[in-house]
């Protein structure tokens, strides 16, 4: 055993060498240089063939002033809201450096500094990774900047270095980003609002930032930002910066400006930084956030083509420019006028996305006339317009997958018959009636009042009838088609894909245009699945994708390849024959489906998705005023028409597009499907027939309202109807109201109509009657 006296000569040693440790480290970190931080780069943003694409991020928002030209609202704001003792500490909290390395070994999220002096330090160290190293640094730096520079001086690098959001560092970017004045004419009110932006901008803009967090919507992000701006208030009159008098004088929420483009973000280039810039965010390992890429110094590329994405945007324009006049479209008046604006013509919105089958690259988007234009939201990539009729080809595929609750669970064929009448009653999963919300039997709209009789489902999709889909997602079981949906490449999220109720099988969930074009890239691939992606590789300073992982093109096997291909040559016929004529035009094989939402006001939103072997597109038409939360009706939009559907203009842009996208490219066609199940069919004799009284059934709860009219933000799940190009389906009455319908989905009782209920296996059952308005092809 040593002696006391070994003992205490070591530790006397380990201590003085700890010590010098220490004071070398003290010696050796340099105070931060915020105009050195200032210095940051730009991002760079390449297509798929490696060319430069644009350049953003980085200092394009930033610029230093002095500390007189800072408001003292501003600073005492900051103070008041981040670090109420910074004129009288040290400018480090061990505490909070203890918990945050404590964090970080165990695996943790880090976390920041507590002190505004920490906070100085980190923004300014040009070294953002979250390292202990780096943790270690920061502690000595912060500790030499406390002893060593002034209050002033820290409050006014601290203020020129931090992230306001939208692309804004500093506090004069700020200030000119949300109220359009410079840093030294804001007033206290304001000076609180952006004091709270520093809490984290993605929740705290009132503008919101769904896309990189669905909770983060404006009414959310508004309802935090005024409660922070008023604590911040308060806490100001508190520790003494602000009178009571003057704090009574601000009541209300300085409401900032809305979004405005950045340089060189003008056109489609804006939704191009925009995608590729989430798809970094979602799948970059480690995280690489918002907040790091607009500090800049990455390289990123994408998978964009060049040629494509121009063909894309001339397509749509091109047809936009001949369909749409403002001014010229059907003219509301009275009430309508006050609600949906002057004319059918205003707000017009296109949206557009193209995949690779069977890679899920993304070759080309429309996101809409341009940020630069006002339009900020990404129409390839937005939530909350119903798709319609293009949903019916996954529930034929659950069909021919899971078959029925009345065949023993074989599958049926395109050639088994649905009765395709207007009007007719709905029978849920377990035969019940379907009950509307005063309890009548629901009954489903057809587009035309035309008497079909039974008909084969081929034909049911071809013509774009829905009763036939109704009653044929019932018999499989609304869960099984959703399955089938998110197999083939939709999100199995509610907000995607919303309520099961019965006009769930007409196209009331609300994908994205480009998961629509992935997903039916997976018929077109004879049943395999891939995730759709944008950016193929993440250079920073050179370090080659040290914080990406690359995509793995990893197939899954969505469904059987005679189902999918089967489903392909239903798709065909839709193309030749039925709704989807105009991509006749093309000029090769190709399959397609059009898809409109219907609501007593008027056509809500018109989808064209088709494909070929090589290539699958959708396009989407829909109305929205930039200040309304819900999508307007579309009669008369385009023509003296008195509906508009996604056969016309949307698949007008959708062939154009296509012809100039393929080329001169062979026409492969597409493979011959085999035989579903034992081939047989089941034919109207098996099918339901239902011929209800009229009589109300007995009364239940819970079922929801035919008469709600769908909202776009959030998204309402509405039915959709299809045009023909011979009568077609007809929508079904509005169901009840991205995010947000209550529709209630318990069974309702059993009735007892004049004929007997069929009975099926016990599975989902659908008490809402009318899921949404009337769809059609």
């Amino acid at each position: 055993m040593p002696s006391w006296r070994q003992v205490t000569a070591i530790f006397v040693g380990f201590a003085g060498t700890l010590v010098g440790i220490v004071g070398i480290a003290y010696a050796m970190v340099d105070i931060p240089d915020e105009n050195k931080a200032a210095i940051a780069q730009n991002n760079v943003y390449y297509w798929a063939d490696g060319t430069r694409m644009v350049t953003g991020g980085g200092s394009v928002n930033r610029q230093n002033i002095p500390y007189e030209k800072i408001p003292k609202a501003m600073r005492y704001a900051v103070i008041s809201a981040e670090n109420k003792t910074f004129e009288t500490d040290s400018g480090v909290d061990p505490m909070g450096i203890a918990r945050a390395l404590f964090n970080m070994a165990k695996g943790g999220e880090t976390q920041g500094g507590s002190t505004i002096t920490q906070q100085y330090v980190k923004n300014t160290m040009l070294d953002q990774s979250q390292t202990i190293s780096r943790k270690f640094k920061e502690l000595f730096i912060s500790i030499k900047v406390g002893a060593k520079v002034s209050k002033n001086d820290i409050i006014t690098g601290y203020l020129n270095t931090s992230y306001f959001g939208r692309s804004a560092y500093g506090i004069q970017a700020a200030a000119q980003t949300y109220y359009g004045v410079d840093a030294e004419k804001l007033n206290p009110s304001q000076c609180a609002f952006l004091a709270a932006l520093l809490k984290g901008p993605t929740y705290y803009d009132p503008n919101g930032n769904k896309s990189i967090d669905s909770s983060a919507t404006p009414e959310a992000n508004t309802a935090r930002a005024t409660s922070r701006w008023a604590s911040i208030l308060d806490n100001e009159v508190r520790f003494g910066h602000m009178s009571a008098s003057e704090r009574a004088t601000y009541k209300k929420f300085p409401m900032p400006q809305g979004l405005k483009a950045q340089a060189g973000m003008s056109g489609q280039i804006g939704y191009l930084v925009d995608t590729a810039n989430l798809y970094v965010e979602q799948h970059s390992n480690p995280k690489i956030t918002k907040e790091d890429l607009e500090r800049g110094g990455y390289q990123i590329y994408t998978t964009f083509d060049h040629a494509k994405v121009d063909a894309l945007k001339t397509s749509v324009e091109k047809v936009r420019a001949q369909r749409i006049q403002p001014g010229k479209g059907h003219m509301y008046t009275g009430d309508q006028k006050k609600e949906f604006g002057g004319d059918a013509d205003t707000n017009v919105q296109f949206g557009a996305a193209s995949v690779v089958p069977g890679d899920g690259k993304i070759v080309a988007i429309y996101g809409g006339a341009g940020m630069d234009k006002g339009e900020f939201n990404n129409n390839a990539d937005t939530q909350g317009v119903p798709v319609g009729s293009t949903f019916k080809p996954f529930v034929l595929a659950a069909a021919m997958t899971y078959g029925t609750n009345y065949s023993d669970g074989k599958p049926l064929t395109p050639d088994s018959k649905y009765n395709a009448n207007d009007l007719i009653p709905i029978k849920d999963h377990n035969g019940n009636w379907v009950q509307n919300k005063d309890h009548s039997i629901f009954k489903q709209k057809n587009e035309s009042g035309t008497k079909w009789g039974y008909v084969t489902l081929n034909k049911a999709m071809e013509q774009s009838i829905n009763s036939p889909f109704v009653q044929l997602g019932e018999d499989v079981g609304l869960q099984n088609v959703k399955k089938m949906a998110t197999k083939a490449g939709l999100l199995d999220d509610y907000a995607h894909m919303g309520d099961l109720v019965a006009s769930y099988s007409i196209g009331t969930a609300t994908p994205s245009a480009i998961r629509m074009a992935n997903a039916y890239g997976t018929f077109a691939d004879s049943g395999e699945a891939v995730e759709p992606y944008s950016v193929t590789k993440v250079v920073h300073d050179g370090d080659d994708d040290s914080h990406f992982q690359k995509p793995k093109r990893t197939k899954a096997r969505a469904m059987d390849p005679d189902v999918a291909n089967t489903v392909t040559k239903v798709l065909q016929n839709v193309v030749k024959k039925g709704t989807g004529t105009k991509a006749l035009e093309l000029g090769r094989t190709a399959a397609g489906k059009t898809g409109t939402t219907d609501t007593p006001g008027g056509t809500r939103s018109a989808w064209f998705v088709g494909y070929t072997q090589q290539l699958s597109t959708s396009v989407v038409m829909f109305r929205q005023d930039s200040k309304a939360s819900k999508l307007l009706p579309m009669a008369g939009t385009g023509g003296p028409s008195s509906t508009t559907h996604g056969g016309d203009i949307p698949a007008t842009m959708w062939t154009d597009y296509m012809k100039l996208a393929l080329g001169n490219l062979p026409d492969p066609g597409f493979p011959t499907p085999g035989k579903i199940g034992d081939g047989k069919t089941i034919n109207e004799a098996g099918a339901p027939t239902p011929t209800p009284s009229m009589t109300a059934p007995p009364p239940t709860t819970g079922a929801p309202t035919p008469t709600d009219t769908p909202t776009f933000t959030p998204p309402t799940n509405t039915p959709t109807t299809e045009p023909p190009t011979a009568p077609t389906d007809t929508p079904t009455p509005p169901q009840c109201g991205w995010l947000d319908p209550n529709c209630h989905n318990t069974p309702p009782p059993s009735n007892t109509p004049t004929s007997t209920p069929t009975t099926g296996p016990p599975g989902r059952t659908n008490g809402g009657g009318n899921g949404g308005p009337n769809n059609g092809g």
